[in-house]
C-alpha cells in the first residue's frame, strides 16, 4: 500500500475529529460498552476491550467517562443492544470505501449511509463489494523527526513488524494484528512516541486522486460518514497528494 495515502487519510480524520470531540467521545465509549459487554469489564483479558480503552486514551477521553462506559456494558441490564455493521461502496473516482458501524436499527442506518454515500457522488455496494481490497494490519505510526530510522527499524523488525515505510513526515509500520501488542509494547518500553497506533484495515492497493474536485467529493463523503453517530470507523483506497487534501483542512 501507499503509506502517505493511508497517513493523508489518518490527518485528515484527525483534523476533522479534533474540531468534533464530544462526538468522537461518544462513539468511543459505545466500542466500550459493546466490547465490555461481550467479553467482561476486565480489558487485560478483554483484548477488544483493552484496543477500545486504548482508542478512548489516544483521544484524550476522560478517564471517569471511560470507566462509566465500561461499567455500562459490564453491568448488562437496560443497556442498548449495539450490533455491527459494515457497509461497503465506492466514491467518486472509483475509490473503496468501507464505513463499520454499532447500530441498534439496521433497517434506520442503512438507508442513511445509502443517502450520505450518494449526496457525494458514490454509490452504496452490497456485501463483499471493496472488502477483499482491504486487509487488517496492526497500524503504528511514529514522527519521524522523534527517532532515528535505521534504530527504529531495527527495533519493529525484532517485535513482529512486517513493513516500514518512510513518508518524510512519519515511519508508518504495519504488521499482522496478532502481532500488534508485542509490538505496541516493544516501542513503548524504547519511549518512542506514538502518533498512531491501532487495528485498522489496510488497502492492499491505492487509486492515485489528482484532481481536486474529486478529491473534494472523496473528503466530504467521509467526513460526513464519519459524523454519522453510527459509524465507528471509515476506511478507503485512495492516494490524495497533501497539497490537495491541505485545501480542505480548515
Amino acid at each position: 500500500m501507499s503509506g502517505h495515502s493511508h497517513w493523508s487519510g489518518i490527518k485528515h480524520k484527525k483534523a476533522a475529529n479534533d474540531a468534533k470531540r464530544g462526538k468522537v467521545w461518544s462513539k468511543i465509549a459505545r466500542i466500550i460498552i459493546v466490547a465490555a459487554k461481550n467479553g467482561g469489564p476486565d480489558p487485560s483479558q478483554n483484548l477488544a476491550l483493552r484496543y477500545a480503552i486504548d482508542k478512548a486514551k489516544q483521544a484524550n477521553m476522560p478517564k471517569d467517562t471511560i470507566e462509566k462506559a465500561v461499567k455500562k456494558g459490564a453491568g448488562g441490564g437496560d443497556a442498548i443492544a449495539f450490533v455491527p455493521a459494515l457497509y461497503e461502496g465506492y466514491a467518486p473516482g472509483g475509490v473503496a470505501i468501507m464505513a463499520e458501524a454499532l447500530t441498534d436499527n439496521r433497517h434506520r442506518t442503512a438507508p442513511e449511509i445509502k443517502k450520505i454515500f450518494e449526496r457525494h457522488g458514490g454509490l452504496l455496494g452490497s456485501t463483499g463489494c471493496v472488502n477483499y481490497m482491504f486487509h487488517k494490519k496492526g497500524l503504528i505510526i511514529v514522527p519521524a523527526k522523534d527517532v532515528d530510522e535505521n534504530n527504529l527499524m531495527e527495533i519493529a523488525l525484532s517485535a513482529g513488524a512486517e513493513d516500514m515505510q518512510n513518508t518524510g513526515e512519519i515511519y508508518e509500520i504495519t504488521c499482522q494484528p496478532i502481532a500488534y501488542e508485542g509490538l505496541k509494547k516493544a516501542l513503548e518500553e524504547k519511549q518512542i512516541p506514538l502518533q498512531v497506533a491501532e487495528i485498522s484495515m489496510i488497502p492492499a492497493n491505492t487509486i492515485p486522486i489528482n484532481d481536486s474536485e474529486t478529491a473534494r467529493k472523496i473528503l466530504a463523503l467521509m467526513d460526513e460518514l464519519e459524523e454519522q453517530d453510527d459509524i465507528q470507523n471509515v476506511y478507503a483506497n485512495f492516494n490524495i497528494p497533501d497539497e490537495i487534501i491541505s485545501k480542505f483542512q480548515s
